[in-house]
């Protein structure tokens, strides 16, 4: 049984490969960094990282319309893959928003520091409050 906590921290270590490859000008497939990091295919991890691969765009517009005076390009790249993560969750999917806010926070709490926890939180709490 794989929980989808244990699946999202998948994803963000597929989405972080693939912005660091992109940055770094490296020929990338998301497929193959899916089959690197899966041991089976999964229709959830799939679903969420071509959604966030499709809408990149938008979720960083997204994101830097709510921070101040900075930028999701500044943030380290695995505390973008999990703000990418949850926002496409809560825009695209019927996760409900607690969870999404609780499983970013719990991936920030072990992947990355305090400030940038504080500032995924802000954001998606900025987002939910506006909906």
């Amino acid at each position: 049984m794989t929980t989808r906590s244990y699946l999202r921290e998948k994803i963000m270590i597929i989405l972080y490969q693939y912005d660091l490859m992109k940055s770094s000008h490296i020929l990338c497939n998301i497929d193959d960094i899916m089959k690197d990091n899966m041991e089976c295919e999964n229709d959830f991890v799939k679903d969420i990282v071509y959604g966030v691969v499709t809408y990149l765009d938008n979720l960083d517009a997204l994101a830097n319309s709510k921070m101040k005076n900075w930028d999701i390009k500044r943030i380290d790249k695995t505390g973008a893959a999990i703000l990418r993560l949850a926002l496409y969750e809560l825009k695209y999917t019927d996760t409900p928003d607690i969870v999404v806010v609780n499983e970013a926070i719990e991936l920030a709490k072990k992947y990355s520091d305090d400030a940038v926890r504080k500032m995924i939180n802000a954001v998606l709490d900025k987002i939910i409050k506006e909906e």
